[in-house]
């Protein structure tokens, strides 16, 4: 999953992509590369991000998914918890939906069942902007775990079949680094729940903690993370850098596979 955020401030590549040209460019740029996926992001979710207006979201991202659809065919996921988005994503051509709110929101249920297309369920510990201040867990893995379960049951509950619903157990989302440290240890945990799971780390604090390197120099410590993760089960990895995370999947499984 190719991450293309149409943000001025999201924490890696805020204002990058801004320009809707420049996006979509970037966008075919992904799929050359190898994505399966093009995650468009239209609010940053960063920690301190604030919430912006519902047009102001809808006019980043439509217009930009609807060229991707039309000019490419690439299959498209829209990053958004806002229920309005997601059925203008959809209708524009959308392919699945990625909520880091985990459908939390009024109407948003009840918006995915209906539009019918795969969701990806994040867990966050508060929102973008309080989620860093302080986060706390007795048992992070089970608490992460028993949040998701939970949601996944709503899903279904609501009439999203199963095999519909993605988790994430939303690294960097109220975390600290010993947090997502021992989550990235119990992957498998999530795994064994049965439901695909989508592993976000790419450039995040936590392996410029680990490394000490800002966030344009943790390209190899991104591609590193995202091989353990496959190695860990993981079925869909998001990724800035995706020509780089492609050409380590390929060393893996050429100097692993039997």
């Amino acid at each position: 999953m190719g991450i293309l955020n149409v943000t001025p401030d999201s924490f890696s590549d805020g204002g990058m992509w801004f320009d809707r040209d420049k996006a979509l460019r970037h966008a075919h740029e992904m799929a050359r590369d190898g994505a399966d996926l093009i995650d468009v992001g239209g609010e940053s979710t960063r920690p301190g991000a604030p919430e912006i207006a519902l047009q102001e979201e809808l006019d980043r991202v439509i217009p930009l998914v609807e060229s991707i659809v039309a000019e490419s065919g690439l299959a498209v996921s829209v990053d958004t918890s806002k229920p309005e988005v997601m059925t203008a994503a959809v209708e524009a051509g959308a392919a699945m939906i990625n909520d880091v709110y985990a459908l939390r929101r009024e109407k948003a249920l009840e918006t995915v069942a209906a539009l019918g297309v795969p969701v990806c369920i994040m867990h966050m510990q508060g929102t973008p902007r309080n989620m860093q201040h302080e986060p706390h867990y007795q048992d992070v893995t089970g608490e992460v775990l028993d949040f998701l379960t939970e949601r996944v049951n709503a899903c279904r509950q609501a009439g999203i079949q199963g095999d519909r619903v993605i988790i994430d157990p939303g690294f960097g989302f109220g975390k600290t680094l010993q947090h997502n440290i021992e989550l990235f240890h119990h992957l498998d945990v999530f795994v064994t729940t049965g439901c695909p799971v989508l592993v976000g780390i790419s450039r995040k604090a936590m392996l410029g903690q680990i490394t000490d390197r800002t966030v344009g120099q943790r390209v190899a410590a991104s591609a590193a993370a995202a091989l353990l993760a496959a190695q860990a089960g993981a079925m869909i990895l998001r990724v800035h850098d995706v020509a780089e995370t492609v050409d380590a999947l390929k060393v893996l499984d050429a100097l692993t596979t039997d």
